[in-house]
């Protein structure tokens, strides 16, 4: 059983999960309209991904006996001034992620919950992942460059990286 400290914050996350996807469906958008369409089908690709975390604790808080709750969530940006732009937003976003998922983590434990201390353990390794995965993009940009064809190569890497 969930206690109430750790429904309010498990549903947050929810929240920011939610957020994360409509970030990511927004920069897709944007990549689109700028012809970038690696980089577009792979931010809609990671949107479909940060809504099925989403889903994931949803369930998790239903499955419990306690209920999930959906708040508003905020509009995200739309309009970028580059695609490293897009990609160094990205990156501090995933560190906002993780950050919130190492204090969920810490919850769960204050409050002795160690089914959802296990349960978090995959948002642990994942956001690893994602920071990596999304610090290896921006090592591109620094290695390719974006003058001449290094746009078109960087977007041709990026969607050489969906999963």
């Amino acid at each position: 059983m969930l206690t109430q400290k750790m429904i309010q914050r498990l549903n947050e996350q929810v929240n920011l999960e939610m957020y994360s996807s409509n970030i990511y469906l927004a920069m897709s958008a944007w990549c689109a309209n700028k012809g970038l369409n690696g980089s577009a089908a792979f931010l809609k690709d990671h949107s479909k991904e940060e809504l099925s975390h989403a889903y994931k604790i949803f369930d998790y808080i239903n499955e419990t006996g306690a209920m999930a709750t959906i708040e508003q969530i905020n509009k995200p940006q739309s309009e970028f001034t580059s695609l490293q732009d897009v990609f160094e937003k990205t990156y501090n976003h995933e560190l906002v992620v993780s950050k919130s998922i190492l204090e969920l983590v810490d919850v769960a434990l204050s409050e002795k919950d160690y089914s959802t201390f296990n349960f978090l353990q995959w948002y642990v390794s994942e956001q690893h992942e994602e920071e990596k995965l999304f610090k290896e993009i921006l090592d591109k940009f620094e290695i390719i460059g974006m003058e001449g064809r290094g746009l078109f190569m960087i977007d041709r890497e990026i969607a050489a990286l969906l999963r």
